[in-house]
């Protein structure tokens, strides 16, 4: 008979429900009295490992569901609003902010005064407790260095609206992930009819892919010159040795900076584990997660403020950041998706 934890463990995530069949079958499932439900949009396999560890040390059950790279964000959050009357998911680990904002905006988080989250700084944490942001990823430029020399890569997002890349460029579409994210972000700091010029420009030079890694991969095997997309996709392909380097644009004096996105974590309100639910948030706000993130391949920035590991693609130089206000870029959203699914809901 496999005992009562080991059988949790190899039935966890909704992913292995074939399994939770047979253990029901030999008579080894039950409910676990310590259990949470995840909604994962961050990588799986980049969280996985964590959420495993978090399991083994703590004995709590960690049920992980997942969705697909290009509409992962979008899907999780729609299935959250859609169970609102009957939760099933505990704890969201959002791979951005936007999606997380329109959550709370609609009332389905639980605010909770995290030990762990209170030294993060102000503009990383939710005043009244109803979102953490942790481990974050910049918005980069990837450059596939046998195509672009040193001295012609651009330099700015406006390059990439360029006649002379017209064909060469490519972003995930914009309604999705940490590409709605930026789109928002831009529409709040440009403004609605400056935004919507540049999205309209760029619609003209750029080719759409499935998500961010489908972007890095694509400049690593030449088939484009330059990608918008994360630092962690861009990590994979430079860690493989691919002929790429990145670039973090608008870091001229005056120029807008470089984005940075965090991963962010809330705990969805009807929930049914709630000491469990906040048993995993406490260890994944913790210096240790954000320093395994940071080394790792995924190289995420560290918002922790007791963390002091620089992650694999720290630049050289300090990085001027662009100063967001995400819940200005959030309320946005609504006047910002309508111009972005006309522009690029097709793709090309």
């Amino acid at each position: 008979m496999i005992g009562h934890f080991m059988c949790h463990t190899i039935c966890r995530g909704f992913r292995w429900l074939p399994a939770i069949a047979a253990c029901c079958l030999i008579g080894c499932w039950r409910a676990s009295e310590h259990e949470v439900v995840v909604y994962t949009a961050f990588d799986a396999e980049f969280s996985e490992p964590i959420l495993e560890k978090f399991q083994q040390q703590e004995r709590v059950v960690v049920l992980s569901n997942f969705d697909v790279e290009s509409t992962k964000t979008v899907g999780l959050v729609t299935r959250i609003i859609r169970e609102k009357d009957r939760p099933r998911c505990d704890l969201f680990w959002n791979n951005e902010i936007l999606h997380t904002l329109r959550l709370q905006k609609q009332g389905l988080l639980r605010p909770y005064d995290s030990p762990a989250g209170r030294q993060f700084p102000a503009g990383f944490r939710s005043p009244g407790g109803f979102w953490y942001g942790f481990a974050a990823r910049a918005r980069i430029l990837i450059v596939n260095t046998k195509h672009v020399p040193s001295n012609q890569r651009p330099q700015s997002l406006l390059d990439l609206t360029s006649s002379r890349w017209k064909g060469r460029v490519g972003i995930a579409k914009p309604l999705f992930g940490t590409t709605a994210t930026h789109a928002a972000v831009l529409f709040a700091y440009w403004g609605p009819k400056r935004a919507t010029a540049f999205f309209q420009q760029l619609k003209d030079n750029v080719q759409i892919m499935g998500g961010n890694r489908q972007v890095a991969q694509a400049v690593a095997r030449g088939e484009l010159d330059i990608g918008l997309t994360d630092t962690d996709d861009a990590n994979v392909e430079l860690r493989a040795g691919s002929p790429v380097a990145i670039v973090y644009p608008d870091q001229q004096e005056g120029g807008m900076g470089t984005l940075l996105i965090p991963n962010t974590l809330c705990i969805i309100r009807g929930g049914r584990h709630a000491a469990d639910t906040e048993k995993l948030m406490e260890y994944l706000l913790s210096p240790e997660v954000e320093t395994v993130l940071a080394k790792g391949p995924s190289a995420q920035f560290p918002i922790n403020p007791a963390v002091s590991v620089r992650p694999a693609l720290a630049a050289e130089r300090p990085v001027r950041w662009m100063d967001v206000d995400f819940q200005k870029a959030a309320d946005l959203w609504d006047t910002a998706a309508p111009v972005l699914r006309t522009l690029f809901a097709s793709g090309r």
